[in-house]
C-alpha cells in the first residue's frame, strides 16, 4: 500500500468519479461513504466522501486517505498540508469546458434546478483551473498528472499503464479498462 495519498481532481461533471472507478477496478481503495447515491447523471455512482467537503476546517480524515484514492474537487485542493506531513499524487482530469458546462446543464435540469450563467461560470472554471495546475507545480508535496477525458474513452489501455505508472505500479490494468464505457459519455462537442 502507498504512503502517499491519490487524489482524483478536476472541474465538476470532468470525468472524476469514472477515474475513481478505474483506480477502484484497478486495486486502489477508495475513500467513499456512498452517501451520495447513483443516479441518472453519474450511473455508476459519484465515489465522494462527504468530509472532504468540510476541508477548510476539518482534516482529521486525511490519514485514512493514506495509500487510498479520494476525489477533491479542485478548488478544495489547496486546502491540503503541505508542511510534508502527507504526499500527495494528483490525477488532474480535464475535459472541454463546452461539455462540462453541457453536462452540467443536464444534470441540473434533471434534478429541476435552473442552469447558471455559462459564460461566467466557463471564465471562473477556466481561471480557477489555471490557477490550480500552476500551485500544484510549484508545491513539493504534490506531483500531478493531467489526464484528458476523450483521451480515457479513446485509449484506455494506454491512459490505465501512465496512470499505473505514476502511482508505483502494481494496478489491475485490464481492470481499469473495463470500467471505461464510452455509451455514458452523452455530452459532446
Amino acid at each position: 500500500m502507498p504512503d502517499f495519498i491519490t487524489v482524483v481532481s478536476g472541474l465538476p461533471r470532468s470525468g472524476t468519479s469514472l477515474m475513481m472507478q478505474m483506480l477502484s477496478a484497478g486495486g486502489l481503495p477508495a475513500l467513499t461513504d456512498d452517501l451520495r447515491q447513483a443516479d441518472e447523471s453519474n450511473p455508476r455512482g459519484y465515489f465522494e466522501f462527504e468530509p472532504v467537503k468540510r476541508l477548510r476546517t476539518d482534516r482529521g480524515w486525511l490519514d485514512q486517505a493514506r495509500g487510498r484514492a479520494v476525489k477533491i474537487i479542485h478548488v478544495l485542493l489547496r486546502e491540503l498540508p503541505t508542511d510534508g506531513t502527507y504526499q500527495y499524487r494528483v490525477i488532474l482530469m480535464k475535459r472541454p469546458m463546452e461539455e462540462i458546462l453541457a453536462s452540467q446543464r443536464a444534470m441540473l435540469k434533471r434534478q429541476g434546478k435552473p442552469s447558471a450563467d455559462e459564460a461566467m461560470l466557463a471564465k471562473i472554471y477556466a481561471s480557477q483551473l489555471a490557477q490550480v495546475e500552476e500551485w500544484l507545480g510549484s508545491q513539493s508535496a504534490f506531483s500531478f498528472l493531467p489526464v484528458e477525458y476523450h483521451r480515457v474513452l479513446k485509449e484506455p489501455r494506454e491512459v490505465a499503464v501512465e496512470i499505473d505508472g505514476f502511482l508505483g505500479g502494481g494496478l489491475e490494468v485490464e481492470a481499469m479498462m473495463q470500467v471505461v464505457d464510452p455509451t455514458l459519455h452523452r455530452e459532446r462537442l
